[in-house]
């Protein structure tokens, strides 16, 4: 298969229209004579997985001969789009399609290029994984982790070395930067467990908003902000590529773990592409790839559904009362 550079792939998806959440339809009308669940009206749940069923009518089917992968925003996109070229490389190999890295900007525009159909694979962070299931049809089915089937990642709350900031209540009157709304270990998690600490966010100490886990721990290094809550996978990349000095900072808490990015697919594509999928992330070697050298530890994609494995996401977002709307996809 032919190698599609990364300086190509970013400008393929730059004439995308994104159309607010509200005014897409979605591949279907509303469906109001199936079960949803939490799932958008569009979608039926007949087997009560949580995730969107397929289409019963095989017309709805998508068989795209080019598939649009994108990953998480997490992070600076410009980067991801080079170290995941041996990855889209390898789907191109077992799909026998072409395959297109989709850099997107922010959480909504991946959840709407997934509804509107443009997008047909996907890794949404573990926060907006419900989003991109409840609103956009995703269906979650794997993970990375290593070859003894452990995966996931924590909450870190850090502080500067010299903030003298010692323990967690110590951020009483404190300016502390959450990521975005959405995001699980940067503002869900938080405020699901920090009170049984002692501290509440928003009320004993300022929340801001600073929309990345690295903008986060920057701002923590710079002294812009007193504290931050992130997620351990991110800033353990970040030390690994020089951005910040650990020295600098200091871990005032860490949960236990969460699951890591969701890797989707659109509930609507062919079953028989669906399993090409599901082979290529199944059959990928990591070792001696740009992938396996920036996401240390992992050594496989492993198998998951989204009805077990964010069962504790499902319940940090109820004791915040989070719905699944698009006003609160940020």
């Amino acid at each position: 298969m032919r190698r599609i550079p990364a300086s190509a792939a970013r400008p393929a998806l730059a004439a995308f229209t994104f159309l607010p959440l509200l005014l897409i339809t979605g591949p279907a009308m509303a469906q109001e004579d199936c079960p949803h669940g939490d799932l958008d009206s569009i979608y039926c749940d007949n087997n009560g997985d949580l995730v969107a069923d397929r289409p019963q009518d095989e017309s709805e089917w998508a068989n795209p001969e080019t598939l649009i992968f994108a990953y998480t925003p997490v992070e600076d996109p410009a980067i991801y789009s080079d170290i995941w070229q041996p990855f889209i490389e390898h789907m191109e190999d077992v799909t026998g399609r072409d395959v297109r890295f989709f850099a997107v900007q922010s959480n909504s525009a991946q959840v709407e290029a997934m509804r509107s159909g443009r997008l047909h694979v996907a890794g949404f962070s573990t926060g907006p994984t419900p989003f991109a299931v409840n609103l956009a049809g995703a269906v979650p089915f794997a993970l990375m982790g290593s070859d003894d089937g452990r995966f996931g990642y924590t909450l870190q709350l850090y502080t500067h070395v010299d903030s003298g900031i010692d323990e967690v209540t110590d951020l009483k009157g404190k300016r502390v930067a959450h990521t975005s709304p959405t995001s699980n270990s940067g503002n869900q998690a938080p405020r699901a467990l920090f009170p049984d600490l002692g501290i509440v966010p928003g009320e004993d100490y300022e929340v801001l908003y600073s929309g990345s886990h690295d903008q986060s721990m920057l701002g923590v290094v710079a002294q812009d902000y007193d504290a931050a809550p992130v997620a351990s996978e991110v800033v353990e990349r970040m030390a690994d590529r020089g951005l910040y000095d650990p020295d600098d900072v200091k871990i005032l808490y860490e949960s236990d773990p969460f699951p890591t990015t969701s890797y989707t697919y659109a509930h609507n594509l062919a079953p028989e592409l669906v399993e090409k999928i599901e082979e290529a992330f199944f059959t990928f070697d990591f070792a001696g790839t740009e992938l396996g050298e920036e996401f240390d530890g992992v050594e496989k994609f492993i198998p998951i559904n989204y009805q077990d494995n964010w069962k504790v996401i499902r319940t940090i977002q109820t004791a915040n009362g989070v719905e699944y709307t698009p006003d609160n996809l940020q």
